[in-house]
């Protein structure tokens, strides 16, 4: 974790506080002066602000059902962000762990552990994501292997990772993906010749969604270790 943001996980001080401490002097890792914001630091350093030593809030893992037309930010945009669904504490320091489009419904996982989101987002770690997607047009069996193969995308020279497809019906599809490319599930279905229409994120990893529609609740530590595996 970044010094500053350590200082305000610690603290009721704001960001340009703690960089403010840090600039001038007052914080000190390890008894050791630190000025560079940007050093990084672990929960098991001495951190002190003018001598006092300073302990993270443990950090917070949450899963939410996200309604559509809304958006995956902090903030208020074109949409209203997701956030005016959470009625938490400092919600300016919690992050949304890969991102749905507005129109995109569904599971939602948002904490302040980057190092766990890492975890998650990361195409290395392999970590699945279930969709159910909605299709403009019929499809049959033999997009299943095609998916397999990986596909390749618009623009990318490189196909996609395998993918799992499994045919609800001839207009609705289980689409299982490890990566998260930019609008990667509508991209992969433009790429043979269908449009996505409805898209819903059902599971992450392990966790499955449970709640309803606007609706949010703490990850267990089940959950929470399972996904940082």
């Amino acid at each position: 974790m970044r010094l500053d943001k350590f200082v305000c996980k610690s603290t009721a001080f704001t960001k340009t506080q703690a960089i403010t401490f840090i600039t001038q002097g007052d914080v000190t890792v390890n008894g050791e002066v630190i000025t560079d914001i940007a050093t990084q630091v672990h929960e098991n350093n001495d951190v002190a602000l003018n001598g006092e030593r300073l302990y993270p809030r443990p950090f917070r893992y949450l899963l939410m059902h996200k309604p559509a037309q809304t958006i995956c930010s902090n903030i208020d945009e074109v949409y209203p962000s997701l956030f005016n669904y959470i009625d938490i504490e400092r919600p300016q320091e919690l992050h949304i762990v890969g991102r749905l489009d507005a129109d995109t419904t569904g599971l939602v996982l948002i904490t302040d552990d980057g190092r766990w989101s890492f975890n998650i987002t990361s195409p290395n770690k392999l970590c699945p994501k279930v969709y159910r997607v909605q299709l403009r047009q019929s499809i049959d069996e033999s997009a299943i292997p095609l998916f397999a193969q990986g596909i390749k995308l618009q623009g990318e020279t490189q196909l996609t990772a395998p993918a799992t497809l499994i045919i609800v019906n001839d207009k609705q599809v289980l689409l299982t993906i490890t990566e998260g490319k930019f609008h990667q599930v509508k991209r992969m279905f433009a790429s043979i010749g269908n449009k996505v229409v409805g898209l819903h994120r059902e599971a992450i990893g392990c966790v499955t969604l449970d709640v309803n529609e606007g609706q949010w609740r703490y990850l267990t530590v089940d959950e929470i270790q399972a996904l940082s595996q």
